[in-house]
């Protein structure tokens, strides 16, 4: 085996203790510097990883000849700024989604990561998920047949963004799920939400996507529900699976229910046919997608390779963020995502 990838983690708070946990566990890696403004945030990682190097100046980072890559993890408005930094100091990347702010912000990292000859990759964790990777080679095997909607629901009460909205916070989990799933770019989207603590920020916020095929996508998303509910829906005319992440056996379920079209009667009238069936908890193995996802990125290092959530794969993401944004300005209007 290659020697680890030596990497170097930017923000320490939220979601950080996660990566710097997988990052010193893993083999292919290994934990070298953590960076953070917030002191007792160190603090914690000092106690937690005595030999890690701690700073609150990115350019330590940089200036390290010995740190191969950066993990970002700080507020999605800081995402692009540092990445480019990181890149531009001959650094590999994986930063937090989103990948940037704008679609313009996110082809700039592309163009740069290429330039430089550097892994740019995106941390759309549900991609590495094994229930979530089920769900595909289920839909890829024609199991679920006619694929007619898929609808998500991701709330809870707090954790209230005072940066960006809950699309832009929470969204870009099942927009991601959804374009992997699907294998393929909405074509439109619109959004209707509502700025309920402030005035300003969405703290809920309602999409619908409009896929090629007729294929619906609904996605809702916010901090102000009274439970946490992680739950997605894929409705086929065979069979429908419902995937829930917060449950602790059984997080997907296949329902062998489905309904479709037979053809019409000497009337014209359309025959249909519903059938319904039993229940199929599909055995997963659950290895933390946080690890999985990890790996990954420092093989792609070590290997030169693509990783399957790379700079594209964020843009995607990020131009139906930005399509959403768009909606929801302008009152919940479809807004069209054909281009490319």
């Amino acid at each position: 085996m290659s020697d680890p990838v030596r990497v170097g983690l930017i923000g320490c708070g939220y979601w950080g203790p996660n990566l710097a946990r997988n990052l010193h566990q893993i083999p292919e890696a290994e934990l070298v510097a953590c960076c953070d403004l917030d002191p007792q945030a160190l603090d914690r990682m000092r106690m937690l990883y005595p030999h890690v190097i701690t700073t609150s100046d990115q350019n330590d980072l940089w200036g390290d000849a010995g740190i191969e890559a950066v993990v970002i993890a700080t507020p999605a408005r800081t995402h692009y700024a540092l990445a480019r930094a990181a890149l531009e100091a001959d650094k590999h990347v994986l930063v937090e989604k989103p990948l940037a702010m704008s679609s313009q912000e996110a082809q700039a990292l592309i163009a740069l990561a290429e330039e430089r000859q550097r892994v740019l990759m995106v941390g759309h964790i549900f991609e590495y998920h094994p229930a979530v990777r089920k769900i595909k080679a289920l839909m890829d095997a024609g199991e679920l047949g006619q694929v007619y909607y898929i609808y998500s629901t991701r709330v809870n009460l707090g954790r209230v963004q005072s940066d960006v909205n809950a699309l832009w916070s929470i969204a870009p989990h099942d927009i991601s799920i959804l374009i992997y799933l699907l294998g393929e770019m909405p074509l439109s989207v619109a959004a209707h939400g509502g700025t309920f603590l402030n005035g300003v920020i969405e703290d809920v916020v309602f999409l619908v996507l409009r896929f090629p095929g007729h294929v619906l996508g609904h996605v809702h998303v916010s901090w102000l529900d009274p439970s946490k509910v992680r739950r997605m829906t894929v409705v086929g005319s065979r069979r429908m699976v419902v995937y829930d992440d917060v449950a602790d056996e059984g997080k997907i379920k296949v329902y062998d229910k489905g309904v479709y079209r037979k053809g019409e009667d000497i009337y014209g009238e359309f025959q249909y046919r519903v059938h319904s069936g039993d229940i199929a908890i599909p055995r997963l193995d659950m290895t933390e997608p946080l690890r999985i996802e990890c790996t990954h990125f420092a093989e792609c290092v070590r290997q030169g390779r693509r990783p399957q959530t790379d700079g594209l794969n964020g843009l995607r993401v990020v131009r139906v963020l930005e399509a959403a944004q768009a909606s929801l300005e302008q009152g919940g209007v479809d807004v069209s995502l054909a281009r490319g």
